[in-house]
């Protein structure tokens, strides 16, 4: 992204997400997917390499689902500082654990990549950290919908 993009993408974001908690959580979840993109780099095993961008798709597909939900917190309860509004606790919650877990994921799969010789359980462990974190963005969504009376739609 260029500068004059960039600028006009931050702009936007401080209309749709706010400056405060929504889009805290947002970013966080955003530079959790950064990193895993990131570890994708540096791996050489054609075999791993294609588990780990199974994931990592799986995991983008997600982005687009966390800022709905941050756009939709922030129009209901409009945040720009880091107070939780009391009746999205559970929904900030869920984002925050979301972007624990991505982070985690990250974390997984970098250590796959450094391991040296055969990786036994091959990317078992980062599947299971990925479920975790589309189980939280519905979780998220879960308690939006039951908060705002609307049905949850997901992706």
């Amino acid at each position: 992204m260029g500068f004059f993009s960039t600028a006009r993408q931050g702009r936007r974001d401080d209309a749709e997400l706010g400056k405060g908690l929504w889009r805290r959580a947002h970013d966080r979840f955003n530079r959790g997917l950064d990193r895993y993109h990131q570890v994708l780099e540096g791996v050489e095993d054609e075999a791993l390499y294609a588990e780990l961008v199974d994931v990592a798709d799986q995991l983008s597909a997600l982005g687009p689902r966390v800022r709905k939900i941050c756009m939709e917190a922030q129009r209901r309860f409009p945040s720009n500082g880091l107070d939780i509004p009391g009746p999205l606790a559970g929904v900030h919650r869920a984002l925050s654990t979301a972007g624990n877990s991505l982070a985690m994921t990250a974390e997984a799969a970098a250590m796959l990549r450094l391991a040296v010789g055969p990786v036994p359980v091959g990317a078992a462990s980062v599947r299971r950290r990925a479920e975790a974190v589309l189980d939280q963005v519905h979780d998220a969504e879960r308690r939006l919908a039951e908060e705002t009376g609307s049905t949850p739609t997901p992706g």
